[in-house]
């Protein structure tokens, strides 16, 4: 069991930055892969960044050379560096995680609000 707690959302202007973290604890860190998701009403949870065990990252290509994802195994933590945020990116952000070994995404946190507006 992993649990995953989200901080670091708000409101921020156009062309600004902020960075989500995401805190795990119950399970080996190490052993899982990590990614955020963001959601907005009415659409599809869609996959944003996802970091391996060994720290090889992903982006959707709405976010490359924006965002970056990064962890730290020491602290249990990853973190999403956003920077020139768009309106566009306004979502409700989760972190998520999967064991190595799974195809899919078995932990969630509560998520966290990120607004981009003037």
């Amino acid at each position: 069991q992993v649990q995953l707690v989200e901080s670091g959302g708000g409101l921020v202007q156009p062309g600004g930055s902020l960075r989500l973290s995401c805190a795990a604890s119950g399970s080996t860190f190490s052993a899982y892969v990590m990614g955020w998701y963001r959601q907005v009403i009415g659409k599809q949870r869609e996959l944003v960044a996802s970091i391996t065990v060994d720290g090889s990252t992903n982006y959707a290509s709405s976010v490359k050379g924006r965002f970056t994802l990064s962890r730290d195994n020491a602290k249990n933590t990853v973190y999403l560096q956003m920077n020139s945020l768009k309106p566009e990116d306004t979502a409700v952000y989760y972190c998520a995680a999967r064991h190595w070994g799974s195809l899919k995404y078995d932990y969630w946190g509560q998520g966290t609000q990120v607004t981009v507006s003037s």
